[in-house]
């Protein structure tokens, strides 16, 4: 045996023993991340939980939990979960696919692929939306309406156009490219533009040209649900609070968070999304498109050096001292994320059968981060600082904010207090903790709990300041404007309050036939009251459907404005007037103002449907 060959019989039998080693660690670590993620569930109160973990190309599966509370079963391994919008990296994969195939190009306008979409964007003569757009969630479309998501009308055929149909034109608010503003809106899209270039539903295709040369056989785009006649039986059932179960139902927009998967399926994509490309050595997937995957490119966050953010499917999260790559996802019943960690070709999945309010998801993340053993990232330190911090103070709001139907309660309650703090920046969202920021480079800042800058300070074209996290830009907003927007605000409900307490303090004191002219926008505010108990009797999920309950709604807040009217008219004919009723006439006008800034928002008349 020659020198060669001994050195690479020794190299063979290294690798042997190495993978031997790393077989035992991970076995002997699975017990002890399994005693870890059954005490996080037990301690929030979630039911049950699949995860996964890739090392150095080894998959590890396991569970933990019940799949039903109703049973009590167990949770196993190789059961199959709902991911929510995880789904939309798959998506997301499955159009790199055409793109690598030469059936479709990333900055193919949408408009001419899908000509029964109408789109108002004032930027379309130089920034029309673009498939990158959609999937970046830098189209500037609104997320998604009531009625498209909270509905139990659609079947598991309805044809995706179907969630467009008679509802005008998209209204793009944000040029194209230049914010991130998550839409599952986009995404339904690409499942139509998928379907447009294949002529076949998504579902079929991308099950028989996705998954299957993945090699994801227990996986599928496909509606699957817990009960009737086509339950899945190895389908985990999906709980909300207090133990309440739930089955999946059909979605108008399925392509942005409809897929059937189990945890070493998972695993599989991982692995394939951290290669380059090939399967069983035939290019499947450009490898730079690949390695573009959670890279946000040419938004006004990402030219300002913000290295979070998202791109092509995932999002770069810093987290727990990691950075990674990574999509989260809830749909009925479950919460799930998926993180890769690409330099490291190390990765994670977990699925959890519970969407529970109040609960830190995050905390089974930090489990799962830390048995892959990644390396400590060193923090992101001082550099060059911005210059003339103080010229940032002001408040910020969402722009654009995520819903188009909530901007009003967006813009009034979900704004942010940034001041001056020495050498940085306190971002103090009204409904969050403050964060300090302090300046780690030329119009960048990090968060305390961050690894990475975490916001950048950006200047728009027309010279408006901004602060982006990458996945939310804040624009600052004229102090007269918002002072205008919460004294609406603030008067409304002290009508509403003086209103509704005055009248009733009168009934109890029997003083019914003095100030008559209130009683009329007493009963008008008053029966807004009158749809919560048919709301409460109906599943959430018909909030988007005309059913008693929404129709009540829509009838008493169209009328209310009515009778404010109605009842301030009779006040101002009144005389002599006294304190009382002036004070009630007072009342009535500052709630009739707010009916009317509602009313130019869209809020009143308060149509969930349609």
């Amino acid at each position: 045996m020659n020198t060669g060959t001994f050195q690479s019989a020794l190299r063979r039998l290294a690798c042997v023993f190495a993978l031997s080693a790393l077989s035992t660690l991970a076995s002997a670590a699975t017990p002890a991340l399994r005693d870890g993620m059954a005490q996080e569930l037990q301690a929030q109160g979630m039911p049950g939980a699949v995860w996964s973990t890739l090392i150095d190309d080894t998959i590890s599966a396991d569970a933990a939990g019940a799949r039903d509370v109703r049973s009590g079963a167990p949770m196993q391994a190789g059961d199959r979960v709902h991911v929510g919008s995880v789904a939309k990296t798959l998506l997301a994969t499955g159009v790199l696919r055409l793109i690598t195939q030469g059936k479709l190009a990333l900055d193919a306008p949408v408009g001419p692929l899908l000509p029964g979409i109408e789109f108002d964007n004032p930027w379309a003569a130089t920034d029309p939306i673009r498939i990158r757009h959609l999937l970046d969630h830098t189209a500037g479309l609104d997320d998604v309406r009531f009625s498209q998501a909270f509905t139990l009308v659609p079947r598991e055929d309805t044809p995706l156009r179907n969630a467009f149909e008679g509802r005008g034109p998209l209204r793009v608010r944000s040029r194209p490219g230049a914010r991130h503003s998550y839409s599952n809106t986009g995404y339904t899209l690409l499942g139509m533009v998928i379907e447009r270039l294949t002529g076949a539903r998504y579902e079929t295709y991308l099950d028989a040209h996705l998954l299957a040369p993945l090699r994801m056989h227990d996986s599928t785009f496909a509606f699957t649900t817990q009960d009737g006649e086509r339950a899945d039986p190895r389908l985990a059932m999906g709980h909300f609070e207090n133990g309440a179960t739930h089955a999946a139902v059909p979605s108008y927009i399925r392509p942005a968070g409809q897929f059937t998967t189990t945890a070493t399926d998972m695993a599989r994509l991982a692995r394939f999304l951290m290669s380059d490309g090939r399967i069983d050595g035939v290019p499947f997937i450009d490898a730079a498109l690949l390695r573009a995957m959670g890279e946000p490119l040419a938004t006004e966050a990402a030219d300002a050096g913000l290295r979070v953010g998202y791109g092509l499917g995932l999002s770069t999260r810093d987290r727990h001292g990691a950075v990674g790559r990574c999509h989260g996802g809830s749909t009925v019943g479950y919460r799930a994320m998926l993180c890769l960690f690409p330099r490291e070709q190390r990765a994670f999945f977990v699925a959890v059968n519970a969407d529970i309010e109040g609960v830190d998801y995050g905390r089974l993340d930090k489990r799962l981060i830390e048995a892959l053993g990644l390396p400590p990232l060193p923090t992101q330190g001082a550099a060059a600082k911005p210059a003339n911090l103080d010229v940032w103070e002001g408040i910020y709001i969402p722009a654009p904010n995520r819903f188009a139907s909530l901007e009003l309660l967006d813009t009034t309650l979900n704004f942010v207090r940034v001041t001056g703090d020495g050498d940085a920046l306190r971002f103090a969202p009204f409904q969050s903790g403050e964060l300090v920021l302090h300046p780690v480079g030329d119009h960048l800042l990090r968060a305390p709990d961050r690894t990475l800058a975490s916001h950048a300070l950006v200047t728009t074209r027309d010279g408006r300041r901004a602060i982006s996290t990458g996945l939310q830009t804040y624009e600052r907003a004229p102090l007269a404007r918002m002072m205008l927007l919460w004294a609406s605000l603030i008067a409304g409900l002290a009508g509403c309050a003086w209103l509704l307490g005055s009248r009733l303090i009168a009934l109890l004191r029997r003083r019914t036939a003095r100030h008559r002219a209130v009683l009329i926008p007493f009963a008008g505010t008053l029966a807004l009251l009158l749809p919560i108990p048919f709301f409460y009797r109906q599943s959430f999920l018909q909030l988007g459907d005309l059913t008693l309950a929404s129709a009540l709604l829509a009838t008493v807040t169209a009328l209310w404005p009515l009778t404010l009217l109605a009842g301030l008219i009779v006040a101002l004919r009144s005389r002599p007037w006294s304190a009382r009723p002036a004070l009630d006439a007072i009342a009535m006008a500052a709630v009739l103002q707010w009916t009317c800034v509602l009313a130019w928002w869209g809020l009143v008349p308060l149509r969930m449907w349609g």
